[in-house]
């Protein structure tokens, strides 16, 4: 039998606080459990990535060999569909930020109501797949427009709106958003001084979050790409792999951790402003 204090129960502590710990074996089996299913995740995500290397880094004869890796930046075609995906990459987190965050603040401060068909709006991008989005765009966009590859960045927008928006509502949720704005205002400054000074440097990780996944999204779709015509990273790998295969599966796994690198450095970037920001308040 657990005995409470009285000091507790009047400072008002909750007594499932003061319950006790769970056995030893129970801890100990949880534990196990814990780590077991991590490793049959982990086997089943690394295994395939171990296979294609595994496959990429072997020569006609079955041997292991950097041959592919070595041949990478002499493969035509590669440098431009590289330059083009990052063009597009870039473009599309410009426009989808520049859309989406002036938005959805003023949802948040002036039309809350409005939160749940926002939710159906912006939802739609994945319940309609992109070939229909795409082979719907491409009749009906003017002439000057489909002869440019930033086509694709005005549909990229709208298929990463659903993790984009969010995102940012993920974000503005855990602000006092209203009080930011009526101090910021009070004190003389103007919406876009209010919205760029005062809202988005609170808004850091809900952006961060939604930059991340607009590039994983746009360096790999493949779909729209290829129906459009144009030849990004996703869309050179599978034209060239029926010429050679090792070497578009040794491209496929740079991609993918330059990806992973691109995604880190974002991720560290939010952690070491935040650990500055703190050191600041500390001091």
């Amino acid at each position: 039998m657990v005995t409470l204090n009285p000091e507790v129960m009047i400072l008002g502590e909750a007594p499932e606080a003061f319950a006790p710990a769970p056995p030893r074996g129970l801890r100990h089996r949880i534990h196990v459990g814990r780590f077991v299913i991590l490793l049959i995740a982990g086997v089943y995500f690394l295994f395939p990535l171990y296979a294609a290397l595994h496959f990429a880094l072997e020569n006609d004869q079955g041997h292991f060999s950097f041959s592919p890796l070595r041949s990478i930046p002499g493969q035509p075609g590669l440098g431009s569909a590289f330059w083009l995906s990052m063009r597009l990459a870039g473009v599309t987190v410009v426009i989808a930020m520049g859309l989406m965050v002036p938005t959805v603040v003023y949802m948040f401060l002036k039309a809350p109501k409005l939160k749940p068909i926002f939710e159906t709006i912006t939802f739609l991008p994945i319940v309609i797949p992109p070939i229909v989005l795409i082979l719907g765009v491409l009749p009906s966009s003017p002439v000057w427009l489909k002869s440019s590859p930033y086509l694709l960045a005005l549909v990229y927008v709208i298929l990463v709106m659903p993790f984009v928006y969010r995102s940012l509502a993920s974000g503005l949720g855990a602000i006092d958003l209203k009080t930011l704005v009526e101090a910021s205002r009070s004190l003389g400054a103007s919406w876009f001084r209010t919205l760029w000074s005062v809202v988005m440097p609170n808004l850091r990780s809900g952006l961060l979050s939604a930059t991340v996944l607009t590039l994983a999204l746009v360096l790999g779709e493949y779909t729209m790409a290829s129906l459009d015509g144009w030849q990004t990273i996703p869309v050179w790998i599978v034209a060239f792999a029926q010429s050679d295969g090792h070497v578009t599966v040794a491209v496929s796994m740079l991609s993918l951790v330059a990806t992973w690198v691109l995604l880190t450095l974002i991720v560290s970037l939010d952690r070491s402003q935040s650990r500055r920001n703190l050191r600041k308040k500390q001091s």
